[in-house]
């Protein structure tokens, strides 16, 4: 903001006498504010902070078009793990094995394995267990210990790494095998011999090991191809074995896989903007730690003057009696022993005695914090039953959404006599219930963890949070209610075309509301200067933490929004509404949405 007047503008809002009707909460425009001096023009619409982070809506949409990652198939991988092989293989002249071991070393980076190579061949060759000098086999004829279990053999039955240490075809078979039970380290063999360096490659494996063995060796190096890369992380959805390559620098780092499951590429945890995750760890450990218990203890529970266990009081008396075997009586309030107190301290529901020591402050800081305890707790609850609220709603419209695309789509289209292929509306509407609510729901994570003492920013998230909300709730009750009608009736609907205008706009209102309000929030609500705030004194009818409705700006930085927000015309002369950032055609004199008249 560029003064105290633009931050005014940019907070204030109505009180429910005067304000004027917004879009989501459904209202008509208050024809009163032309008697308060305003006119059209100084008009705030609902998305008016929103809107100001994008000059040009075009860029929203084409940041939603843009993919900045690759879903990868097992094949995929396959494929280029062989690629990466051939690579190696061609350009340094050595073995396919040997290629192998190279890039297994060195975290299957071809350019690494090229760079280090070039640098000091023969150190790296000493690093992986790769030698370079062949080695002489014994004579079929001559008689060769086994290294492991020293019986005799012919030295050409025996085997070897590419070192002298040779041993049996059933100790190598032995070896192997146990090796390859015990995990993925078997992708680092070495020879038997401790002494030795040399690599055991996957023609050993091949040779030695059986056919179960062989599978699992191989299922260990694909994995290790998507393990030990900075740039391929698998989907962490149950039963899922896609992997997700990510363009690093590219921006979100939310991705979806092809199994429809949204996860942060950077923590594995699901999606979660506009909340980091470093917050999200954070809300993580709080909603699964013992912490939030040992606060609902402190809060609601009094240890006994005697054992010193927590006891909840669970009836009116003051009288309390501890479990056995301690069954130490004693007063709830004062927590004196119970042979104490009688008529002459106040009886069964009062202590004097309390109060004259509260008086005297002897209970004041046991007080403030069990005080403080149960305020932590409170806040806490607050923001953690909206969060699973809105998770549990996303899930109903995750299986509604799955149920639309599977039973009720297929019979829309019959009672409405229209293609699945004109009814795609529907599905994106349900889609996009189904990602605002995701949205939604760490929003409450966001809200959690904002200080305290920043008010005028935590005022300003929980209006905005406000808006995103009612927003959505009208967007599912007409994708749910609504459409409920045209999927029961007998015949095709007359208004069914009004109802897929209405169902499509609510849904391009709502995705853009929620996009530009994410990138608000992960910009830290850039826009609003607790300093500058601090100067002004809010009346606490017209804060935003009392009104989910916005009231007209009058300054500067009203108009500087507002101009941004027409900006968004295009070449064809087709206008955005202030409002509701509808898109409506040239000729239209009023938003085709919400009714507002064009300014």
């Amino acid at each position: 903001m560029d003064s105290d007047d633009d931050m005014h503008d940019a907070i204030e809002v109505g009180s429910m006498e005067d304000e004027d009707e917004d879009y989501f909460s459904g209202g008509e425009e208050d024809d009163t504010m032309e008697g308060r001096g305003h006119d059209d023009d100084d008009d705030t619409g609902d998305y008016e902070f929103i809107a100001s982070y994008y000059d040009d809506g075009d860029e929203v949409v084409s940041s939603r078009s843009q993919k900045n990652y690759c879903i990868l198939k097992e094949e995929d991988i396959r494929q280029r793990q062989e690629e990466d092989i051939t690579k190696v293989n061609t350009v340094l002249s050595i073995s396919r094995h040997a290629a192998c071991i190279l890039l297994r070393h060195y975290n299957w980076s071809v350019n690494n394995v090229h760079e280090v190579w070039f640098a000091d061949e023969d150190r790296v060759r000493k690093a992986v267990g790769l030698l370079e000098n062949p080695i002489s086999r014994p004579l079929n004829n001559m008689e060769v210990t086994c290294g492991i279990c020293f019986e005799c053999y012919p030295g050409g039955s025996l085997q070897s790494a590419s070192c002298p240490h040779l041993f049996c075809s059933s100790c190598w078979k032995a070896y192997i095998s146990t090796s390859v039970n015990d995990g993925p380290g078997c992708l680092m063999l070495w020879c038997p011999d401790p002494s030795c360096g040399a690599a055991v490659g996957q023609d050993m494996i091949n040779k030695f090991a059986p056919n179960e063995d062989k599978l699992k060796y191989n299922r260990y190096l694909l994995r290790s191809y998507v393990e030990d890369s900075r740039k391929i992380k698998w989907c962490p959805a149950p039963g899922c074995d896609a992997a997700v390559e990510y363009f690093v620098g590219s921006g979100s780092y939310d991705v979806t896989c092809s199994c429809s499951y949204s996860f942060c590429w950077n923590c594995t945890e699901e999606a979660h903007r506009p909340v980091d995750c470093n917050t999200v760890e954070k809300w993580i450990l709080k909603n699964s730690a013992e912490s939030e218990n040992m606060n609902w203890i402190l809060a609601n529970s009094k240890p006994c003057p005697k054992c010193k266990r927590p006891i909840e009081k669970n009836q009116g008396c003051m009288h309390m009696t501890c479990t056995p075997p301690c069954k130490f009586e004693f007063c709830w309030l004062c927590l004196g022993a119970w042979t104490d107190h009688g008529e002459r301290t106040g009886g069964f529901y009062a202590c004097n005695r309390y109060e004259a020591a509260k008086q005297e402050g002897v209970f004041d800081e046991t007080e403030h914090r069990r005080e403080m305890a149960k305020n932590s707790l409170e806040r806490y609850t607050h923001y953690y039953e909206r969060w699973a609220s809105n998770q549990t709603s996303r899930q109903k419209a995750l299986a509604d959404l799955n149920e639309m695309q599977n039973i009720h789509l297929e019979k829309l289209s019959e009672r409405q006599c229209q293609p699945e292929s004109q009814l795609k509306f529907v599905v994106e509407a349900w889609q996009q219930i189904v990602e605002c609510r995701r949205v939604l729901k760490w929003t409450y994570a966001y809200g959690y963890y904002l200080p305290e003492h920043e008010q005028t920013r935590k005022q300003f998230f929980e209006y905005l949070q406000g808006e995103a909300e009612a927003g959505l709730e009208r967007l599912h009750q007409c994708a749910e209610k609504e459409l409920m009608i045209h999927l029961h009736a007998d015949s095709p609907s007359k208004d069914f075309d009004d109802f897929r205008t209405k169902l499509a706009g609510l849904t391009s209102v709502t995705c853009n509301y929620f996009e530009n309000l994410v990138r608000a929030l992960e910009n830290g609500l850039s826009d609003v200067d607790p300093q500058a705030a601090s100067s002004k004194k809010l009346n606490p009818k017209n804060t935003v933490g009392n009104s989910s409705k916005s009231k007209g700006g009058k300054g500067k930085g009203s108009s500087s929004l507002r101009t941004r927000l027409r900006s968004t015309d295009d070449s064809s002369g087709n206008w955005a509404c202030d409002r509701c950032t509808y898109v409506n055609l040239r000729s239209a004199t009023a938003c085709h949405m919400c009714c507002r008249s064009r300014p």
